[in-house]
């Protein structure tokens, strides 16, 4: 998942969704509340999301595309799945590169003063084979010149590559949930012209300063994140590559800003520093695949059609991806449970979708249209696409859910506006016109299918725990995971019931894509 992906907007849409629950629209759209009131009563009485959270978080841990951990807890999650009597439970492969994990870390510095450091590696970088001790020299290199500067002055020495920031005062609380003002705000039609900001920077400029690393024989590059106070958010370099034939890297280490400080006002003293590193990280190249973990509800008299929900089940490797995606994986796997639990009417048949490769751009649940339901690039749709009722997403983290992105959808706005009316109580009142960037829905909308992304307080997703070492269970709120998962299993529980599958935006003009390769 992408940081503060809820801010992403759609800018061409000229419509506006009214912020109110219309009381008139309810009678349009048809509720079972017997079965709202089975599926909260199962789902608020005897949850068990939060048991699902702590396997996949306590147990098997940070779930890294293609690493051991990731692959161990599929196999628990299949098997889970299985006793609760889901049925076609498999996996469904596709090309992704090499595996990585760290086995083992150690990082601290030496002299002038001995102190451990808070610090991890980035993701498939190399070890140091075995401990490596050596001075921290601050070696920034912004230009082609600063290549002659430390040429022949960084071998068996610990390059910092940054220049030290200011860390200001926390002043505000990290936590945050949706006030009615800018929920009210959130409703409202974005003003156009407003685009998502990015780019890949000077690719061949970065591809040359890694190199440089190498030739150099550095021990290994140091940089800081933009977290503070303990909290490091750590991924993968810029372009690195996961083809085992791929070009080479460095070992690269993230430390806290405040460490990372302390050791550059100390050598700006005139005070060398040593530090000393062991890193023990390996790569898995024995299976080139990733995965998707797919399992299903069957339907009745409309089990042709389908309704899929989803989340991503990869993460980062720092802390055990708890908020980004234990959190939404939890969700929908125990939305799943207890729609089969409490045994309520399924007319069309429900899927569940856990996705894996999501960090390095959607990749599961791109393959998994381009396999069922059509390909974006050539907009070339299977027979599929056209029995597809609906996907619902969850990937912002734990926060409880609060309406629904409708990406554009103007037509299902009275729906879900229904939907949500049992919810009022719960705080899910707000329906957005917006589209909201970086997550596996995206990968629905592109081939025209009506895919949708929940609105959910932040709480502390992008100031503490999204792709970080604090991204762990402590960090989940039990009665938002609870009520989000009821939320959930009754919004699958309506479109796999109403007569008519969810209406759909024009099909979208063919987008061929830019090519990742094997690259982050």
């Amino acid at each position: 998942m992408k940081f503060h992906r809820r801010v992403a907007l759609s800018a061409g849409i000229t419509v506006l969704v009214a912020l109110p629950l219309a009381a008139q629209w309810s009678a349009t759209e048809k509720l079972d509340l017997d079965a709202i009131y089975r599926i909260k009563e199962e789902g608020l009485q005897r949850s068990k999301v939060m048991e699902i959270e702590s396997y996949l978080t306590d147990v098997y841990g940070p779930r890294l595309t293609g690493s051991p951990n990731i692959k161990e807890a599929a196999d628990w999650a299949q098997k889970t799945m299985k006793e609760w009597g889901l049925v076609n439970v498999h996996r469904e492969t596709w090309p992704f590169g090499r595996g990585w994990q760290n086995q083992r870390f150690a990082a601290s510095a030496v002299t002038p003063r001995a102190y451990p450091l808070i610090a991890y590696p980035k993701a498939w970088t190399p070890g140091t084979n075995g401990p490596v001790t050596g001075d921290a020299v601050l070696a920034v290199i912004e230009n082609e010149k600063d290549f002659d500067t430390f040429h022949g002055k960084l071998r068996g020495k610990f390059a910092l590559s940054m220049r030290v920031r200011d860390v200001v005062p926390q002043f505000d609380a990290p936590g945050h949930r949706y006030t009615d003002a800018e929920l009210m705000e959130l409703s409202k039609q974005p003003a156009g012209g407003e685009r998502g900001r990015g780019g890949a920077g000077n690719a061949a400029f970065n591809r040359k300063k890694t190199q440089f690393w190498i030739d150099e024989g550095v021990a290994a590059v140091v940089d800081f994140s933009r977290g503070d106070g303990g909290t490091l958010f750590v991924q993968g370099p810029q372009g690195v590559s996961r083809d085992p034939k791929g070009p080479a890297q460095p070992p690269q280490v993230t430390i806290a800003v405040e460490q990372y400080g302390r050791i550059v006002r100390t050598l700006e003293k005139k005070i060398p520093v040593t530090l000393q590193m062991d890193i023990d990280n390996k790569f898995f190249d024995a299976d080139l695949n990733a995965f998707n973990v797919i399992a299903e509800l069957p339907g009745s008299d409309k089990a042709d059609e389908l309704v899929m929900i989803g989340a991503h089940f990869d993460s980062w490797h720092t802390g055990t991806g708890a908020t980004d995606n234990a959190a939404g994986s939890a969700v929908m796997m125990e939305a799943m449970r207890i729609l089969k639990t409490t045994g309520v009417k399924l007319r069309r048949r429900v899927r569940i979708g856990l996705w894996g490769g999501e960090e390095q751009g959607l990749l599961g649940s791109k393959e998994f249209i381009k396999a069922h339901f059509g390909d974006p690039a050539t907009m070339q749709l299977k027979p599929d696409h056209a029995k597809f009722a609906g996907y619902f997403n969850v990937d912002n983290g734990t926060g409880l859910i609060r309406g629904v992105y409708l990406q554009g959808n103007e037509a299902v706005a009275p729906i879900f506006q229904a939907w949500m009316e049992p919810f009022k109580n719960m705080g899910m009142t707000t329906l957005t016109i917006r589209n909201t960037g970086g997550t596996d829905h995206l990968s629905y909308d592109a081939v025209g299918l009506p895919g949708f992304q929940f609105i959910q307080d932040e709480v502390e997703y992008g100031s503490r725990t999204h792709h970080s070492n604090m991204d762990v269970y402590e960090r989940i709120q039990a009665t938002d995971m609870m009520r989000n998962a009821v939320i959930v299993a009754s919004f699958v529980y309506n479109t796999a019931n109403r007569d008519e599958k969810l209406p759909r935006k024009p099909l979208p003009k063919p987008t061929p894509p830019a090519g990742r390769g094997t690259s982050q």
